[in-house]
């Protein structure tokens, strides 16, 4: 089976979940001529970077790309960051790539959970560069998942995720 007989899973105009770019819209779905191979792509438009991707239609899952998560798990997200965190590298760029592990992983829970370990580790310290970045970037896709998942505005739940976060018991670990 061609790249071009496989079944489409993402239709045009829903959002979807690439792990490490962010939330963005199915905008069109088209076969390309590529090297006399016809394959299948998504355009996909992700608002965070203001950037247009083209992604295999074959390639979406191996590349994580996934649908906004259900209500349910949403909720479960964010309420995962009000739990006690385990205990985290000290040196950061051990702590860097644990944390770019965990987004790769793609799911909301290892996105929450990036966003508990980087805000809860910058309240001790300020956060390198490269870890800020990666924490802006975990808490921005929080955002806009949750915000479509739950079909609430953002600034509700960002509201609603740092309130979760002052208000976990791993304030007080380092």
């Amino acid at each position: 089976m061609n790249s071009s007989e496989k079944s489409i899973d993402f239709s045009l105009g829903e959002h979807v979940v690439y792990p490490l770019q962010g939330v963005g819209v199915v905008r069109k779905i088209e076969e390309r001529t590529l090297r006399g191979h016809t394959v299948m792509y998504y355009e996909i438009f992700l608002d965070i970077s203001d950037m247009t991707v083209m992604v295999p239609v074959d390639k979406a899952e191996e590349l994580g790309i996934r649908a906004i998560v259900e209500p349910s798990e949403a909720l479960k997200a964010i309420d995962g960051i009000s739990n006690r965190l385990e205990p985290v590298p000290v040196d950061w760029k051990a702590r860097y790539q644990m944390n770019v592990d965990l987004l790769k992983q793609g799911t909301i829970a290892s996105i929450a959970k990036v966003v508990q370990i980087l805000y809860h580790r910058s309240k001790i310290k300020e956060l390198p560069v490269q870890e800020r970045k990666l924490y802006d970037s975990a808490l921005r896709i929080l955002i806009d998942e949750t915000s479509l998942s739950l079909d609430k505005p953002r600034e509700d739940l960002e509201a609603l995720i740092f309130s979760r976060l002052e208000n976990s018991p791993s304030k007080r670990e380092a």
